[in-house]
């Protein structure tokens, strides 16, 4: 029935079904606007140009839906062409590009498009890869999930239905540094729990994204407090000139609608409201025959007020909540989240606003500040209902909550046409608030035949992470670059220092081939929830307060060649040693690299900085680009992740998955009048290893009445391997006379109904230990209107 109501929509849309690229064109170093340059749109049989004004922006108006080509040139500077930017009837497209001077005055270089992008953050010379929203929704099996994106490129796994957690090069997920212009955040998931990364659901609207960046190793020195990488986001412009909006109903994403327009004084305002589908189904009494019905919404918005005499000032935020209700009643054993003799309510929210200014201070030097807040927390209540435990009973209640300000400024200089140079600080104050009670695996100690409940964690204080960073880059000719910097962490809790230096440098060795290599030192503040466990063993509390932070060295080297105008083939060797990794004081097989992937984290005590990790593999990327309307895109890693443990014995970590793949491809067929619309057909391989697991100490799980591990056959047992095949297609219709396109699509996921295997897992009203899988066939659909 909604997209009845969505085509609604089409009666306010008005005007000519002429479209219009604009976009704005800055320095690449120094985001000084390019004045006078030519933009140029290649059409099959003509070419049509303008040039930039005194703002560096560009117009080119009546442009014809389908996928188009710029091209951009300026005196002293490289070229650049901008291949498949995707024009439809119901939207302009609005671009920010920028052009790099040259070094010596060469022949024009032709930078080219397609899946593997220089990054947009210019200090980042290796192991990074720029990504489009327009690229998250068009890849199969994606769910309008940019973390889900991320799996597709060599060296991530996401082989998890169930959560889309990045795992990094064996890394745990823990390790990811989410930014957003420029800023860190909570994680921007729904259901997210204190110290994750990932969750069931993203809360990140990609249709609000502009071109972002993905970092797998080796980092640039502006980033820290991280250890496997980093996703650097930002938010897209409005419309300028003129209102445009929205409407989409989709399984995952839901139920969207986005405007945006002008704001006065050359400004520009864009917001979306999303609401998930099974919420909808069941405010209206819908029964659509799910064990638990996950309810979500997410607001996500963009205010640009312009350039003016104090500068560019842009107001921005994103928040998200999410519920669900797990009732034992409902829920059988193969259930991915539920304990079977349990009720649980999960309920979770975030939110973060903020304010970015920048301010041109001399002819190629900016200041850049952003100041945000941000509010994460998550509650969870869970009842036994069993009889003879009786029925409200409470087994476990968690009460999490951060809030934090997060200031962030640098000045960047472009010195000469060779050197840049950037310098900044960062401070990042928090408060946190947690509380944990919980009964699983607890002593009886008052003999009432229940485990007690104990307070597992209890604080509320306040706390600060100090940085510092600069960063230089140098070209010495044309094909040779270098990125080198310092970064410097304090965090006020354990009165710990990190000093991080970092270097990238590439080499052009022939015009088809570039080499890269890259060192990284990185450190990061454990997971907060592990950072506040009260150990009640030995009398004591908050025993793992004098943590240091986890650091790992980084060391990659690569190729990308050319083998033609639309192919591309790029390679990258790794090796990372981690240290000051937190085990056990005692022999054991624990080691914080294994947790991460979960709602919780290991509830351990008295840990101390002694364990060490090691990450090492190989990656190969072959990349044809989208030209002639199809592209076709294969990524393969093969690695080990191994940890040692107090115990000396060194071991498989939980992201071990020896090798992942995935092939894409996709292709479009124009057709109608004037070709104006397209029939897309997009499928997806994937294929990996399975994980390392700890085998169930059945004996040990059914005295507890909970699932317990043998540790000390830690991660010897594995998963079988995971494959699934997902199939896209859909059409989209561009109107011949109003400002108006639809488009259809249906995803049609893990076509062959595998039963991957999501866990093994002691079932304490069997008392056996069954096998859970992830998602069977599932068609993902969506609808959406543009006008």
């Amino acid at each position: 029935m909604y997209p009845h109501y969505l085509l609604l929509f089409f009666l306010l849309a008005q005007g000519l079904t002429a479209q219009r690229i604009s976009g704005n064109l800055f320095d690449a170093q120094s985001e000084m606007p390019l004045i006078g340059a030519t933009v140029e749109l290649l059409l099959p049989d003509a070419t049509r140009g303008t040039t930039t004004d005194t703002e560096g922006r560009f117009e080119i108006a009546a442009v014809p839906p389908g996928r188009q080509t710029l091209r951009i040139s300026y005196l002293g500077y490289e070229s650049q062409t901008i291949p498949n930017i995707l024009v439809t009837a119901g939207k302009d497209v609005h671009l920010d590009l920028s052009l790099e001077e040259r070094v010596t005055d060469l022949e024009t270089v032709t930078v080219r498009g397609g899946t593997e992008r220089g990054a947009v953050n210019e200090m980042s010379t290796i192991s990074t890869q720029q990504f489009t929203a327009e690229q998250v929704n068009r890849f199969a099996g994606g769910r309008a999930d940019v973390s889900r994106l991320a799996g597709n490129l060599a060296g991530v796994a996401t082989a998890d239905d169930s959560r889309n957690d990045i795992v990094i090069r064996g890394n745990s997920p823990s390790g990811l540094l989410w930014q957003l212009e420029g800023i860190p955040i909570p994680n921007p998931n729904h259901f997210a729990t204190l110290g994750t990364t990932g969750g069931p659901v993203s809360a990140l609207n990609p249709n609000l994204l502009a071109s972002s960046d993905f970092s797998t190793s080796a980092f640039a020195a502006e980033y820290g407090n991280a250890l496997s990488g980093v996703f650097d986001l930002r938010l897209r412009r409005g419309n300028r000139d003129r209102y445009e909006f929205m409407g989409q109903l989709g399984t995952f994403s839901g139920l969207e609608f986005m405007a945006e327009g002008p704001l006065r004084g050359k400004g520009s305002f864009v917001a979306s409201l999303r609401n998930s589908f099974v919420g909808l189904t069941e405010t209206l009494g819908i029964d659509i025959g799910t064990n638990a019905t996950p309810d979500y919404r997410d607001f996500t918005f963009n205010l640009d007020f312009g350039n003016r005499k104090a500068g560019t000032f842009s107001l921005f935020g994103i928040a998200g909540t999410s519920n669900i209700d797990f009732l034992a009643a409902k829920v059988d054993s193969t259930d991915l989240f539920a304990n079977p003799g349990r009720n649980s309510y999960p309920r979770s929210y975030f939110g973060v606003v903020g304010l970015r200014h920048n301010l041109i201070t001399g002819d190629n030097t900016y200041l850049r500040t952003v100041i945000s807040g941000n509010l994460q927390g998550n509650t969870f209540q869970e009842f036994a209902v069993d009889e003879e435990l009786q029925d409200d009973l409470l087994y476990t209640e968690v009460d999490d909550r951060t809030t934090g300000i997060n200031f962030k400024s640098y000045l960047n200089s472009k010195l000469s046409n060779r050197t840049t140079v950037r310098t900044g600080i960062q401070t990042d104050l928090m408060q946190l608030r947690t509380l944990v009670d919980d009964r699983d695996g607890q002593p009886d100690r008052d003999e009432d035949g229940l485990p007690d409940l104990d307070r597992l964690r209890d604080f509320d204080g306040h706390f600060q992470l100090l940085q510092a960073f600069g960063q230089a880059r140098y070209r010495a000719g044309s094909r040779w670059t270098l990125n080198a910097g310092l970064h410097l962490q304090y965090f006020s809790l354990s009165e710990s220092f990190a000093l991080e230096p970092r270097m990238a440098t590439a080499y052009e060795a022939s015009p088809a081939l570039i080499l890269t290599a890259g060192y990284g030192r990185h450190s990061q503040v454990p997971s907060l929830p592990v950072f506040f466990f009260r150990d009640l063993t030995n009398g004591q509390s908050d025993t793992n307060q004098d943590l240091s932070f986890l650091r790992a060295d980084h060391y990659v080297m690569g190729a990308a060649l050319h083998l033609g105008p639309a192919w591309k083939v790029k390679t990258e060797v790794y090796y990372q040693h981690l240290f000051d990794i937190p085990v056990d004081g005692f022999p054991s097989s624990f080691s914080l690299l294994n947790a991460g992937a979960d709602f919780v984290f290991p509830e351990r005590g008295s840990l101390v900085n002694e364990g060490t990790g090691e990450n090492y593999g190989v990656e190969l990327t072959l990349d044809r680009s989208f030209r002639n309307n199809w592209y076709f895109l294969l990524t393969s890693s093969v690695f080990e992740s191994r940890y040692t443990g107090s115990d000396g014995i060194q071991r498989n970590t939980a992201f071990n998955n020896e090798y992942v793949g995935n092939l894409l491809a996709g292709k479009e067929w124009p057709f109608g009048k004037q070709r104006r619309h397209r029939f897309t057909l997009n499928t997806k391989l994937t294929t990996s290893g399975g994980r390392y697991y700890s085998p169930v100490d059945i004996v040990a799980s059914r005295e507890a009445g909970v699932d317990l591990r043998n540790e000390e056959l830690a991660y010897s047992e594995r998963y079988a391997g995971y494959f699934r095949w997902d199939l896209k297609f859909g059409v989209q219709l561009n109107s011949a006379g109003k400002k108006f396109s639809q488009s259809f699509f249906i995803d049609l996921q893990n076509l062959t109904n595998r039963e991957n295997v999501f866990q093994q897992r002691y079932n304490p009203v069997t008392g056996r230990v069954n096998t859970a899988y992830q998602s069977g066939f599932f068609p993902d659909v969506q609808y959406r209107v543009q006008f």
